[in-house]
């Protein structure tokens, strides 16, 4: 909770409304994506439960259960993230980024990721389907072609997994 806070006062500082949903969060990774990204549309279409620019954070430590075998390459932060993304549907003016504060998003080199309203418009230019990329947790993939993995390296430290979602007016 004390990241979150920080990371509230600074979106404060920056004139964004941020709103925390949790430090606790858990359950399937590209569920939760899913929900967090409906809150994201509703601030972004309706004003509720807050308005913009807002920024959502929370945290907490979510699960990938493995339907595909042989899996993809990911972590629970960018299967989060892709599920996030589908269900954000290139929303213009809101943005992601979903990471582990220990640098390492499952057994990748990266923290996690970052999305954007192009992201699934400059995949599928790329030839890739993102709704197959998530099936078969192949989600490093999924950011990794487009640029978008965050990598900062072993930070030493793990409070929790990071999730910020900025809303724009």
């Amino acid at each position: 909770m004390m990241a979150l806070d920080a990371a509230a006062a600074e979106a404060r500082a920056l004139g964004l409304v941020p709103l925390i949903l949790g430090d606790a969060l858990e359950g399937e990774a590209r569920e939760l994506g899913t929900a967090i990204a409906g809150i994201a549309r509703s601030v972004a279409a309706h004003g509720h439960p807050l308005r913009g620019p807002a920024v959502l954070l929370s945290g907490g430590e979510t699960t990938v259960t493995i339907r595909h075998l042989p899996p993809g390459g990911g972590g629970r932060n960018t299967e989060c993230l892709a599920g996030f993304t589908l269900a954000a549907d290139g929303h213009p003016g809101i943005w992601a980024l979903m990471g582990d504060t220990d640098g390492i998003d499952g057994s990748g080199e990266n923290a996690g990721a970052i999305t954007a309203p192009d992201t699934l418009a400059r995949l599928r230019a790329l030839g890739m389907d993102p709704r197959r990329l998530l099936a078969a947790h192949d989600t490093h993939r999924f950011f990794s072609g487009l640029g978008d993995l965050v990598t900062t390296g072993p930070t030493l430290t793990n409070v929790n997994d990071f999730r910020a979602v900025i809303i724009a007016r």
